[in-house]
């Protein structure tokens, strides 16, 4: 266990007295995500190393070589050693120097998860020496999450996704030619629509999040004109009348040989927090051969291999599944597909190195991230428990850590820290970054 979370001068130090006879997997976020790597890879005794950046309250103590984090994943039994990076974003020469002499002094190569957009494709813009990267380079990674990209390919496949219009008045020049001005969508979608930007990094840092939902022309104008100010290519598209409980995703890995050697698994994300537009708190697997044959078809066509989620929200009006986005690294419940069979992270790492992995085959599964579950059931809107009285029984005496077929985000008796760390963070006056 990573019993603290180490400045880089201080993991650097603390690495050049160990050994390790495989590559260690660099982590990171070192959060909820990067917890399920942790674990997924911990199963099959692949030593971990979880990075992220500082936190914000204060330096920790400098003296000893440790910083302030209030991630999950340090305290883990499946992390072996947990420090700080520079933050790729403010700065991915740092990050490369700072990777690159982790690995130096860990002595041997090690093998790179990114778990949030921008550390996956901060592995792979930097490239550090001694980093072996388990999915695509930065080339089809944009072409895949540039949802102007995406959408192209799906209308070229005949993948149902959304209707959508690229802007002409934030449309970079010299890239393919917008679909519509802020006028014609607004006139062809009606309001309200949702404003998306084509890539997510940029339009996230300038406005907290990665979609905005428009209730008139007027704000229409008002958020394509600010992102016109900071330079992010955006898109209008159609607000989709959701059948709520029923979107569904493709959890997968994609070998370097193709989709025919994939490992896959789809989830679907039956209950979210908040309800209707927030993160997954309860997923389970589902029956659907059509979602796993597009979203696979999809990633074919770019030449993607790696860890992906490829998320499908359900029409109502149009009484089929639409292909919203493809996430190219691993998301907050990939402890699902883990339990449920597919252990994508060890396939990844698999793949890029001298360890054997092959799945058993894939078993009805369930997912749940007890604090928003709970905090579903303590609020006031009417919600109907989905979890049965056996349920909490084996989830109160961990007992579903041996029966199968139930899964956790945090909670885990067996590997206590995480939860226990939840606990200390949640009742004080700061929140970590990222909830995933």
């Amino acid at each position: 266990m990573a019993d603290t979370f180490r400045s880089t001068e201080g993991l650097i130090d603390a690495l050049a007295d160990a050994e390790f006879d495989r590559p260690p997997a660099l982590v990171s976020n070192a959060h909820i995500t990067g917890l399920g790597v942790a674990r997924a890879l911990d199963a099959h005794d692949v030593p971990v190393i979880a990075l992220d950046r500082a936190g914000n309250a204060g330096d920790g103590g400098a003296e000893t070589g440790t910083v302030t984090h209030d991630g999950l994943a340090p305290p883990s039994d499946a992390v072996d050693f947990a420090g700080a990076v520079t933050y790729p974003l403010d700065d991915l020469d740092g990050f490369r120097e700072d990777v690159e002499a982790i690995v130096e002094a860990a002595g041997t190569e090690a093998v790179a998860f990114g778990c949030m957009d921008e550390w996956a494709l901060s592995y792979a813009e930097a490239d550090p020496e001694g980093v072996r990267l388990p999915f695509a380079g930065s080339d089809t990674l944009d072409d895949v999450l540039n949802k102007s990209e995406l959408y192209a390919t799906c209308e070229r496949l005949g993948v149902p996704y959304p209707e959508t219009y690229r802007l002409a008045e934030t449309a970079a020049s010299g890239t393919r030619e917008a679909d519509a001005t802020v006028d014609e969508a607004a006139d062809a979608l009606g309001f309200p629509l949702v404003v998306k930007p084509e890539l997510k990094r940029d339009f996230e840092e300038a406005f907290g999040t990665n979609v905005i939902e428009v209730a008139d022309r007027g704000e229409f104008e008002d958020v394509v004109a600010a992102a016109s100010d900071e330079g992010v290519a955006v898109m209008a598209q159609k607000r989709v009348d959701i059948a709520t409980g029923r979107d569904h995703s493709l959890a997968s890995y994609v070998p370097p040989s193709g989709r025919e050697d994939a490992l896959a698994v789809v989830g679907n994300a039956a209950v979210r927090f908040p309800r209707n537009f927030g993160t997954s708190c309860l997923v389970e697997t589902a029956d659907e051969p059509a979602i796993e044959e597009r979203a696979l078809a999809v990633l074919d066509d770019a030449g993607y291999h790696g860890i992906s989620e490829s998320e499908y929200v359900y029409d109502e009006v149009r009484e089929e599944f639409l292909l919203l986005d493809v996430n190219t690294r691993p998301w907050k419940w990939i402890s699902m597909p883990v339990e449920a069979g597919a252990n994508l992270p060890m396939a990844a790492y698999a793949a890029v190195t001298d360890a054997e992995y092959e799945s058993d085959g894939v078993e009805p599964t369930r997912w749940v991230y007890l604090r928003d579950y709970l905090s579903l059931l303590a609020g006031d809107d009417a919600f109907w428990d989905q979890l049965s009285a056996a349920d909490w029984r084996r989830l109160v005496s961990g007992a579903f850590e041996r029966d199968g077929n139930l899964t956790t985000g945090v909670y885990r008796p067996a590997d206590p820290g995480p939860a226990a760390k939840l606990f200390e963070t949640e009742f004080v006056d700061r929140e970590y970054y990222c909830s995933c």
